[in-house]
């Protein structure tokens, strides 16, 4: 069985239920689906500058080729209240944009950080976003920090 990082939607799969696509394509389309996050968040902040990278799907032969694609940023430099109704509005916009929302609350880190999981209704995508406090022993800013990931895919 095929499982994926964030969500219920690559929990199961086989050669035969996964799609073939081409690897940049589904790159531009995560990252697409990562801008749309953004845009949802409707905060002004620092973005890391990543790109979508390619990685194999776990459970799977090598010689399957299925892979996925996976978009981490994240938005800083933006006052924690803002960080936090950017999360409420993500929470608001999600479903109004395709989205379920199969976990809202805290992750399992010792600092319990609210995170929000989701998968889009067509099940090409899942997104995990969590919301850091800032830890000055660690030096580490507030921040939303983001993941899109695609479903599993064979590649062309």
């Amino acid at each position: 069985m095929a499982t994926c990082t964030l969500a219920v939607s690559c929990t199961s799969g086989s050669e035969t239920t996964v799609k073939e696509r081409d690897s940049a394509g589904v790159q531009e389309d995560v990252e697409k689906t990562s801008s749309g996050i953004l845009d949802m968040l409707g905060i002004n902040g620092k973005v890391t500058k990543s790109g979508a990278m390619i990685s194999r799907c776990s459970g799977y032969d090598d010689e399957d080729e299925v892979y996925r694609a996976r978009h981490p940023w994240s938005v800083h430099d933006v006052p924690f209240a803002d960080m936090e109704q950017a999360m409420e509005r993500l929470r608001t916009e999600l479903p109004k944009n395709g989205w379920t929302i199969v976990k809202d609350g805290t992750d399992g880190s010792k600092s319990r950080s609210p995170q929000i999981i989701a998968e889009s209704s067509n099940r090409e995508f899942a997104l995990d976003a969590r919301l850091y406090k800032a830890n000055r022993k660690e030096n580490s800013p507030d921040l939303i920090n983001v993941a899109v990931e695609s479903a599993c895919f064979k590649a062309k």
